[in-house]
């Protein structure tokens, strides 16, 4: 199979590093406006830089979509018609209404998936699998202040990652309710309800230091997971409580889970590439990679 990637910023050239090592993969084709980042991808990974989107989609049998956000929906819909199956960076496309016109022309046999790479991440798999009957979930992503990321505010530069983990994996088909929203393009908390469980996401861009953390309560249990590290933490509830000198003392049950690490991108691409040859639908569609959208929207 031939790949191509479309764009060569710092992920497209994790998408160019990964498709050039699998085993599967034939040649990968590259195009950049930058002819010397194009060309540095044919020094490093042994690409082959196209002269133009159209050449390169006449070469390939898929697609990466890595190029900035305002590009997304021109770039992705030239892939469609020229029915190349693609995967887009994530966002779908810069606002809902391009991502309506872009569900609009995909047709039911082509592979369109959009890269939300943390539902690729085992760690949150492992957190759904433990939960029951959640009451209280916080996520932070918070980032130092990056210069990569200029056409997109902090909603859907960071928080959609956790946009899409609420309303399309942890509470997938459920409706919520009482979404409240403070703060900037910076920074921004945000507050909702799936029915008994209380949701809290908060992202930022000015933190001094980087957090990827989910934190859940259950009336038996805490669990904290670490999207860097790929940890999960479970703690019972204290089966003794003393008091000596007017302080409480307790006791805790704390378990580690046993977490197969795995580069998340990676395996986003080995799914890709999977649902290309079989013709599955790739797991975040863009169906609800435009509820990502929506929801980011209403945020704002």
């Amino acid at each position: 199979m031939d790949i191509g990637v479309i764009g060569t910023g710092n992920m497209g050239r994790n998408h160019v590093r990964i498709y050039s090592e699998m085993r599967n993969v034939e040649e990968v084709y590259v195009y950049d406006p930058d002819k010397k980042a194009a060309k540095k991808m044919e020094e490093t990974f042994g690409a082959v830089a196209s002269n133009s989107i159209g050449s390169l989609l006449n070469d390939v049998d898929a697609v990466s979509i890595c190029v900035p956000t305002k590009y997304h929906f021109e770039v992705a819909k030239e892939a469609i018609e020229n029915h190349v199956s693609c995967l887009i960076e994530k966002p779908l496309a810069s606002s809902s209404r391009e991502g309506e016109k872009l569900l609009e022309i995909i047709p039911d046999d082509l592979v369109v998936g959009v890269g939300h790479i943390e539902r690729f991440n085992p760690m949150i798999g492992e957190v759904k699998r433990l939960i029951k009957n959640p009451r209280y979930i916080d996520i932070r992503r918070h980032n130092p202040a990056s210069s990569r990321i200029t056409d997109a505010g902090v909603v859907v530069d960071l928080m959609i990652h956790d946009i899409d983990i609420v309303w399309n994996y942890l509470f997938s088909g459920k409706e919520s309710s009482n979404l409240y929203s403070l703060g900037d393009d910076d920074l921004r908390k945000i507050i909702a309800r799936f029915d008994d469980c209380v949701i809290s996401l908060s992202a930022s861009r000015i933190a001094c230091r980087k957090i990827r953390t989910i934190h859940v309560e259950e009336d038996d249990l805490t669990i904290d997971g670490d999207f860097m590290n790929q940890e999960v933490y479970i703690y019972r509830k204290p089966a003794k409580y003393e008091v000596e000198n007017a302080r409480y003392s307790q006791e805790n049950i704390i378990e580690k889970v046993q977490v197969n690490k795995v580069e998340p991108l990676k395996e986003e691409l080995k799914t890709f590439i999977d649902s290309v040859k079989t013709g599955k639908p790739f797991p975040i569609t863009p169906r609800e990679a435009l509820l990502n959208l929506l929801i980011a929207e209403q945020v704002v």
